[in-house]
């Protein structure tokens, strides 16, 4: 696979398209009938949806690319430890949400991406109960559609002045949330806050509706790879609690705490001075 071909990249990119669609469509199945919720061994819930939404996946993907090893936060645990010798992998999130699927909020996502050289070269999210997909791959284009309205093109923004958007998680890191935003507050004499689940806080970065998305708590690297292309892409960048990339296959698959911002050279990470930034994952 050679990533400078952009054709190939976003061939790949239009069927990770048409997989996601299939994965929601079966996800919305189960989600407009009911299911059972079961616990996994880490505390975290599943659902049949997860299951059945990894199955479809990952059988498309390796029909499409049969020589690229498939990650998924259902994968049995041993893939984990050879991604870090994969040139490439598929790195996808088959349920992104589960605990909003659960709740019924409809923010939950598919994540599918590409992973080459500790990077997202291709992203695709998609949206199930909104038919909201957000797509792009590198050397091309960020790409927001609802339903069957025609794409367009996104672009991150850039903050210059007036009251920020922040975007923010619905369950995680409250207390540290509100320290980042008192330190907005004093900064920028206000700020808005939006509050939702799953990769779309990052997507709402990368199409201007928001300026920055602190995320202050844990997340694994399926749960972001898809949607960090969407924004790199668009012009944004996440990086970490010290300002540098942030990076897929590493040792562990926890993310550090990151920032996800718009373009322009604002610096957002100075809000997390009087943070005790959570640094073991780095």
């Amino acid at each position: 696979m050679d990533i400078s071909d952009t054709k190939k990249l976003r061939h790949y990119t239009e069927s990770a398209k048409s997989v996601a669609r299939d994965a929601g469509a079966r996800i919305l199945e189960i989600y407009d009938r009911g299911f059972d919720v079961h616990t996994k061994g880490d505390g975290s819930p599943v659902t049949t949806a997860d299951h059945r939404s990894h199955e479809l996946i990952v059988k498309a993907l390796n029909a499409l690319t049969p020589d690229v090893p498939v990650l998924s936060e259902e994968s049995p645990s041993e893939a984990i430890e050879h991604r870090r010798d994969w040139p490439y992998y598929w790195l996808i999130d088959p349920l992104d949400g589960t605990k909003e699927f659960i709740s019924r909020h409809g923010e939950f996502t598919v994540n599918i991406a590409l992973i080459h050289d500790k990077r997202p070269v291709l992203g695709v999210v998609y949206t199930p109960v909104q038919r909201l997909l957000y797509w792009a791959w590198l050397g091309g284009s960020a790409f927001r559609q609802q339903g069957v309205d025609q794409p367009k093109t996104i672009e991150a923004k850039e903050y210059r002045t007036g009251t920020p958007t922040v975007v923010a998680s619905r369950s995680h890191g409250r207390g540290n949330l509100k320290i980042f935003l008192d330190s907005v507050e004093q900064s920028y004499g206000g700020y808005e806050l939006t509050s939702m689940g799953s990769a779309l806080k990052i997507c709402i970065v990368a199409e201007g509706k928001a300026d920055v998305y602190p995320r202050l708590g844990p997340t694994s690297e399926w749960d972001t790879a898809a949607a960090h292309c969407v924004l790199v892409v668009a012009g944004g960048k996440i990086t970490d609690c010290n300002g540098g990339p942030l990076l897929y296959s590493k040792e562990s698959l926890l993310n550090p705490w990151f920032i996800a911002c718009g373009r322009g050279q604002e610096d957002w990470n100075k809000h997390l001075a009087n943070i005790e930034t959570d640094r073991s994952n780095e």
